[in-house]
């Protein structure tokens, strides 16, 4: 049984893994994180790597100590502080990694914190091994990052997106309608992260009294500055969910403080939920949406007068 349950969840995982390789996205950037692995552990390439091991293997990590000879020329002064093992340095990755891996809510923000601070370490022990092979994988990197972007979630979805010319018109297109408008970028590893989980709350709770919405910031950025949501590569203003009631934004999430500086807020489905009262705000959007459904009720019947009987009848 032990060995049959992860067989099981291996194959039940299999058509998701199948289109997680075939994004180019994920297989090269494990390659680029794996990189220093390969150089060091396969023959054919290891060979003429310089070593600071005692018995010279070229093909086996260093775990020569401070006072070793380094192979390649720095200055003096920055020596002692790079000529680390290349094992203490792949531990302290481990360590950032499991740290960083604690506010992750999906699987692709692991994937991606592991990707992000791979690469690192590896600029770190490409350098420290030679400084050629250092410039040479820093300028992959640069490329990489350039011309592979992350795959966009592309799954249901009830969500509208707005430009810079419709996103005003739609919140003041009827009052009665509640919106929560994400402002994301494309080039935000924490907007995509976030896509699936708005997605999933788009599908629960959407309905003619509560919609959702998104806008490109990245690239509307007249969005950005109408609505105070900074695009800056080092912001933490992304994604930023504003709720909108009657055409006026009533709260917002990560908030800003004094100094103008966003507030730290992890983006998980169940904060979402309970910052935003989304289930007595999708219970007061159904109570709204019976009467227009059911239309104004008509006015009852009256019915028409017996007609009098003339006095000449009588």
């Amino acid at each position: 049984m032990a060995v049959v349950a992860p067989l099981l969840a291996l194959l039940w995982g299999l058509p998701g893994l199948c289109r997680w390789l075939a994004q180019p996205y994920y297989p090269l950037s494990a390659l680029l994180a794996a990189a220093f692995l390969l150089v060091r552990k396969v023959p054919p390439l290891c060979r003429g790597l310089p070593s600071q091991r005692e018995d010279g293997n070229p093909c086996d990590f260093d775990w020569a100590r401070h006072g070793s000879k380094v192979s390649w020329a720095l200055p003096a002064h920055a020596v002692p502080s790079l000529c680390q093992r290349e094992v203490e340095i792949l531990m302290f990755l481990s360590a950032i990694v499991m740290m960083k891996n604690r506010r992750s809510i999906t699987v692709e923000q692991h994937i991606g914190n592991i990707f992000m601070f791979s690469k690192v370490a590896n600029a770190i022990l490409f350098f420290r091994l030679d400084i050629r092979m250092g410039l040479l994988y820093l300028t992959l990197c640069i490329v990489f990052l350039m011309t592979c972007k992350p795959p966009l979630y592309m799954g249901p979805e009830y969500i509208k997106y707005f430009s810079d010319k419709t996103i005003d018109e739609e919140l003041e297109k009827d009052k009665r309608v509640t919106w929560i408008v994400e402002f994301f970028a494309n080039w935000s590893s924490e907007c995509q992260s976030f896509a699936p989980i708005f997605a999933d709350l788009s599908l629960k709770y959407n309905c003619s009294g509560l919609q959702f919405g998104k806008v490109d910031v990245g690239r509307y950025t007249d969005v950005s500055t109408r609505y105070k949501v900074s695009t800056s590569p080092l912001t933490k203003q992304l994604p930023t969910l504003i709720l909108f009631q009657g055409g006026t934004e009533i709260m917002r999430r990560p908030q800003i403080d004094k100094k103008g500086r966003a507030v730290s807020w992890t983006f998980s489905e169940e904060n979402v939920i309970r910052e935003f009262n989304l289930n007595e705000l999708y219970q007061k959007a159904k109570k709204q949406q019976k009467p227009r459904e059911e239309g104004p009720e008509e006015p009852p019947a009256v019915p028409a007068a017996a007609p009098q009987e003339s006095k000449k009848d009588k």
